[in-house]
């Protein structure tokens, strides 16, 4: 993904991409099948998607060498200072790749550019993006995408279907100010999403947004598998488990106790800081009860809408499957504090953690384990 007025990727990427007529035909009888998703009967576990999924994790490979498909929560693109609107060349690739969920269990990641959450991206209202969507050629799915910010039929999916190999663009105006979700639309949409095809666009009040010291990115959706055949082969997707909404995972940015010493490591901060969140909820179906263990959202700006005036001193949040939260925190102590869903289940069990080391030095007055 870049977000540039000029992309960084765009013509590499195309020029890399060509399309035998088998494959074109092959991609196009997906397209057919997955198009106007909402007129299609609500339990599809039978269905194409699910025979394709079966048919790719059952073929296990001797070894599969997994990759990072976890969103640095730090690569948070910088605030916008300018005051003219712009347009904004945005490209998404849609890639299939094989991660680990957690250490010994791999899965076939939906992804967009390669990471769970998808890029974020960062306009300012009234901006213009100028959107490009690629099916990478090793697709064996169909994808599209829907932006909840875009006023256009299926938030612009309808016009974005993409099979292996395949390129669309279209362009849209960026009206209102907030944080919104997108994600991929097609007929299995439940299945593409808990696989991780969604992220979170900011768009910035022409105002733009007061500054902090750090902003943090996270994207929190849930996985439905069952048990791996073995350390070499992807786990595959339950639809069984889909339809009964009962997840094997709850994780934040696509692994398993993500951002925590034992995994990819704490996020930092200092004491006497504020950091913002921009937190995604992909689902596709539970909501979250986002909580700070150890501290409280000092500002929280419910469903991502920034035209609204935030909530204070809110201890755990609610955010919708298919929205976002803007949300801030005050660190006046050292201390770990760590993100949980206080549907606690799902952080004592089910994976979803990170942690923030805060560094300084002690504040009695407001915490302290006394010795005597």
């Amino acid at each position: 993904m870049s977000t540039s007025k000029t992309s960084h990727h765009e013509s590499d990427t195309l020029e890399s991409l060509s399309m035998s007529r088998s494959r074109f035909i092959q991609s196009a009888g997906l397209l057919a099948a997955s198009s106007m998703w909402l007129s299609l009967p609500a339990c599809r576990n039978s269905g194409t998607e699910k025979q394709i999924a079966s048919a790719d994790t059952v073929a296990a490979a001797p070894a599969v060498k997994p990759v990072r498909v976890s969103a640095d929560p730090l690569k948070v693109p910088p605030a916008i200072r300018r005051s003219q609107a712009e347009t904004l060349k945005v490209t998404l690739v849609s890639k299939e790749v094989v991660g680990e969920i957690k250490p010994g269990i791999l899965f076939r990641y939906l992804t967009f550019n390669g990471q769970v959450p998808a890029p974020m991206i960062r306009a300012r209202q009234g901006d213009t993006i100028d959107l490009t969507v690629i099916g990478d050629p090793q697709n064996k799915h169909p994808h599209n995408v829907d932006f909840h910010s875009c006023y256009g039929s299926g938030g612009g999916a309808d016009y974005t279907n993409v099979g292996p190999g395949q390129t669309k663009r279209i362009r849209f105006k960026v009206m209102d100010p907030g944080a919104f979700i997108y994600h991929c639309a097609v007929a299995d949409l439940d299945f593409h999403i808990s696989s991780g095809m969604y992220g979170l666009i900011l768009v910035e009040p022409k105002g733009g947004l007061p500054p902090v010291d750090q902003e943090w990115y996270f994207g929190q959706n849930e996985i439905y598998t069952k048990e791996p055949k073995d350390a070499n082969t992807p786990a595959e997707f339950d639809y069984d488990r889909l339809l009964r909404e009962d997840p094997t995972y709850v994780v934040l940015n696509g692994a398993f106790n993500s951002y925590t010493k034992q995994r990819y490591g704490a996020l930092q901060a200092k004491s006497g800081q504020t950091s913002r969140i921009y937190f995604v909820n992909g689902g596709p179906n539970l909501l979250s009860s986002f909580h700070p263990i150890g501290n409280v959202w000092s500002k929280f700006w419910m469903q991502g809408s920034l035209v609204n005036d935030p909530f204070r001193l809110m201890q755990t949040v609610a955010v919708n499957p298919g929205s976002c939260a803007v949300l801030e925190m005050k660190m006046p102590i050292p201390e770990v504090i760590r993100f949980a869903d206080h549907s606690i289940t799902r952080t004592a069990r089910k994976g979803l953690l990170a942690e923030i080391e805060v560094s300084g030095d002690p504040v009695p007055s407001i915490f302290e384990v006394p010795t005597a």
